[in-house]
């Protein structure tokens, strides 16, 4: 069972870095755009928030595949997705369809960091760097093994004592 668990982590692991890498791509190849994005909204140092994003959208991914540091990665994506929503999909600004898509795309926004959130409680499971290191999860988290009880031993023997030393003179040692 707990392999199955490990199997659907690492899917869940794969799908979420999937949501974020083409993006961050984007972002990465064209950072001054994305910049100017960030300027057209009114952030303060637009050039600096950009870079922190593009680093943030790169290895974090990398990270959330490996299974490293869940609850930190899960965290930190968790928070860069909401900020991410609300910085680039203000769908309060907007009427009808333009404002209906900008709100889905917040909507999916914020179940990103659902997501992230769950990564965060729940760990990498098994097959990842932790599980890894952690000895293949047993001590991991998120796949916690269930472990049959050892079979009864019986109980041994107590040892028997030995038999009292003759008391009385010793025999004499024979010279060589």
């Amino acid at each position: 069972m707990a392999a199955r668990n490990d199997g659907i982590l690492l899917a869940g692991r794969l799908l979420l870095a999937s949501a974020l890498l083409p993006a961050a791509i984007g972002r990465a190849l064209n950072p001054s755009g994305f910049a100017l994005t960030l300027a057209a909204t009114g952030m303060p140092a637009p050039n600096a928030v950009a870079t922190a994003s593009v680093v943030i959208g790169l290895f974090g991914p990398l990270l959330l595949v490996l299974g490293v540091l869940p609850r930190l990665v899960g965290l930190g994506l968790s928070v860069h997705a909401v900020v991410a929503g609300l910085l680039l999909h203000r769908f309060w600004e907007f009427s009808g369809a333009v404002g209906r898509v900008e709100q889905e795309l917040f909507l999916a926004q914020l179940g990103l960091a659902a997501g992230f959130v769950l990564y965060a409680v729940t760990g990498p499971g098994g097959w990842s760097w932790q599980g890894w290191w952690h000895g293949g999860g047993e001590r991991g988290q998120g796949s916690e093994r269930a472990r049959a009880p050892a079979p009864a031993v019986p109980a041994a023997k107590a040892p028997r004592k030995r038999a009292p030393a003759p008391r009385g003179p010793r025999p004499a040692k024979a010279a060589a």
